[in-house]
């Protein structure tokens, strides 16, 4: 007797895959996530901030959390209003070990379940290798790696028990390509590591129902390029290496994340959705 388990709306079976989809579904609605449960890492700004409003926006009940209180509380306040009860703020250092645990027990008592997971909480910053001390590399791959490792591995039984789920690890086009002139080896190889253990964890648990993939940004607006977009000389650098010659606009990352976080994608994992501009084509 085969076992069998759904992830959005595909049945998997020890041999073989069997359709569910309705004849009738629409296509936009494969990207609704209506009273699945998302965590967002890093939410209290940026990218973060962004990625907790669009899959709300999409029906999800949304987990918001980053060490800044004020700023999860008011961004769930405003979420609430529009949908009570749909967003809940855990205060937390995704680099300790009993934060990012409560961060799964706080989101199960709070719903009941974990379906989608947004790794996207991360450390960056510019340094030339011969000044690179062993501190920030080692704080670079706590928070880029190991904590993204751990928080998956936390969230896996429960996506397991429900029949699957979709964990998106934010990397990086720099997970790809070097950086320099930028230099940032040890963010280069933080989101080097979370490419390769991405594909990793979509071949472990692929059978379970789980995707895991990687969306791996470009230059775009955010805490860590904080400055570039109105710095003469970084627009020449980044108009003059990116064949679409600007830098990517926040909501130039919904379409990806919707379609790796929902029923949409259910057939996508262990990949890079890369969105660059044309960054890493050259």
């Amino acid at each position: 007797m085969t076992q069998s388990h759904r992830c959005g709306s595909i049945l998997f079976q020890d041999e073989g895959y069997v359709r569910l989809m309705s004849d009738s579904l629409q296509p936009l609605d494969l990207f609704r996530l209506d009273n699945r449960v998302a965590i967002v890492t890093g939410a209290s700004s940026g990218l973060g901030d962004r990625f907790a409003r669009v899959l709300h926006a999409v029906g999800a009940n949304v987990v918001v959390t980053a060490r800044r209180a004020d700023r999860l509380e008011a961004l769930a306040a405003e979420l609430n209003s529009l949908r009570s009860d749909s967003a809940v703020v855990v205060t937390a250092d995704i680099s300790l070990e009993a934060d990012r645990e409560r961060i799964v027990n706080d989101t199960l008592a709070a719903y009941g379940s974990v379906d989608v997971v947004v790794n996207n909480a991360g450390v960056g910053g510019q340094v030339a290798i011969e000044n690179e001390g062993l501190d920030v590399f080692r704080r670079s791959m706590e928070i880029n790696v190991t904590a993204l490792w751990h928080l998956s591995k936390l969230c896996a039984p429960s996506m397991i028990e429900s029949g699957g789920g979709s964990i998106i690890n934010i990397a990086s086009m720099l997970g790809h390509v070097a950086s320099s002139p930028v230099k940032q080896a040890h963010y280069s190889a933080s989101k080097g590591a979370v490419v390769n253990l991405t594909r990793e964890l979509a071949v472990q648990w692929a059978r379970k129902g789980i995707t895991v993939n990687a969306l791996c940004p470009g230059w775009f607006p955010s805490e860590m390029t904080d400055g570039m977009d109105t710095d003469e000389s970084s627009q020449r650098f980044v108009k003059a290496n990116t064949p679409i010659p600007r830098m990517g606009e926040t909501h130039e990352l919904d379409g990806a994340l919707l379609l790796l976080a929902s029923s949409a994608g259910t057939f996508i994992t262990g990949q890079s959705v890369i969105v660059d501009g044309g960054w890493t084509a050259r």
